[in-house]
């Protein structure tokens, strides 16, 4: 069965555009190639830090909502551990409160997009 994830990962700022999109696609396939299926992304952009991280005050934010395997999360953080280009992340399971609350947020996004 299939669980609904989403993380919340900050790159470091010292990336260009072309390795922050190929660390987000490797993200993005590591889910599908383990079976899973992502639902939504959302690039933030960089943003200041609320406090200083390796010494960095900005980070290139990004969101992946998905659904995968709950063993699958194991190994899929391990390799945010691993990476060092990832300054921090969260993945946390969706509820169906949450979920629907997702659902809304895209819909009033690809409304603005629309506009």
């Amino acid at each position: 069965m299939l669980n609904n994830y989403e993380t919340v990962f900050i790159l470091t700022p010292v990336l260009s555009d072309d390795q922050v999109k190929e660390a987000v696609k490797k993200y993005s396939d590591k889910i599908t190639n383990a079976g899973g299926k992502v639902v939504n992304h959302e690039d933030w952009g960089l943003k200041k830090l609320a406090y200083n991280i390796t010494k960095k005050s900005s980070g290139f934010y990004h969101l992946i909502e998905f659904e995968a395997e709950g063993s699958f999360i194991n190994d899929y953080e391990v390799s945010f551990k691993r990476d060092e280009k990832v300054l921090r992340f969260l993945t946390v399971r969706l509820d169906k409160h949450a979920l629907a609350y997702a659902e809304k947020r895209r819909k009033i996004k690809a409304e603005k997009a629309k506009a």
